[in-house]
């Protein structure tokens, strides 16, 4: 299927197919921040005018560079999703293509069940990017945007974008996923990324008592881990923060205050 569009045997096929996967990813990055940037902050702009979680002010060109480490990013993620097609071509991963394999029922669990695994990943290694040492020597560069913008969801140093690109391929080595659901997962990831840098609460008044929003994370759960730095370490869920104490007290005042009109 895929050996129809590269050959690894051949340098030209892998490095055409790798700057393919690149213009996906990083426009994808554009288009979606675009899209919120546009729609919050302009279209939007008096509707939401209350919901930003502060008035405190972008560093100057803040976006500039949160754009070009972004691009580093999806260079990263890109090399990252061209291995992952290596091991599915080499059959090493548990990826499939045919929907009645394991039927339609089976597609949004399997979402799910990586969504849970990437998301104790994430809250066990971004608590350890917080350790002093380790902070200084990459995690600093997420951090930069203390004011956080639809921009800043990719704005990571490349240690930090290699440890994040880890997870995915290894995930899919032992859990079946059909290719769908893998790129409805990495679309999910962009978007939940970008909502939760927004910087303007966007879910509705009530939101954090239904069953599911108590458990999402959104602008207001994130921003305060911008400007706290010790709360809040969760990706899409609030339950990792919430089990081990780490979510801030802050956080349903701030939702409330924001969401109240």
């Amino acid at each position: 299927m895929l050996s129809d569009f590269i050959n690894f045997d051949n340098a030209w096929s892998v490095a055409l197919f790798t700057l393919i996967n690149f213009l996906v990813i990083f426009c994808r990055y554009v288009l979606v921040s675009s899209i919120f940037q546009f729609v919050f902050t302009v279209l939007l702009k008096d509707q939401f005018k209350s919901r930003k979680i502060s008035e405190a002010l972008q560093k100057p060109g803040q976006s500039v560079k949160e754009i070009q480490w972004s691009a580093i990013t999806s260079g990263i993620f890109t090399v990252s999703g061209v291995g992952l097609i290596w091991l599915f071509e080499n059959d090493y991963t548990a990826i499939y293509t045919d929907f009645s394999e394991y039927g339609l029922w089976y597609i949004p669990l399997s979402i799910f069940i990586a969504m849970l695994i990437h998301e104790a990943y994430y809250y066990f290694l971004h608590r350890w990017m917080h350790r002093p040492t380790i902070f200084k020597k990459f995690h600093y560069v997420h951090h930069n945007s203390l004011v956080t913008s639809p921009w800043t969801a990719f704005s990571f140093h490349p240690i930090e974008s290699v440890l994040q690109a880890l997870i995915i391929p290894i995930i899919l080595i032992f859990i079946p996923m059909h290719f769908a659901a893998i790129l409805f997962l990495l679309t999910l990831m962009t978007i939940t990324a970008t909502i939760n840098h927004l910087h303007i609460e966007i879910y509705p008044k009530g939101f954090t008592k239904n069953w599911f929003g108590k458990w999402w994370i959104g602008a207001s759960h994130h921003s305060l881990h911008h400007s706290k730095y010790s709360f809040n370490y969760g990706l899409y869920f609030t339950f990792m923060d919430k089990w081990f104490g780490t979510e801030s007290p802050d956080y349903m005042p701030l939702f409330e205050k924001k969401t109240k009109g």
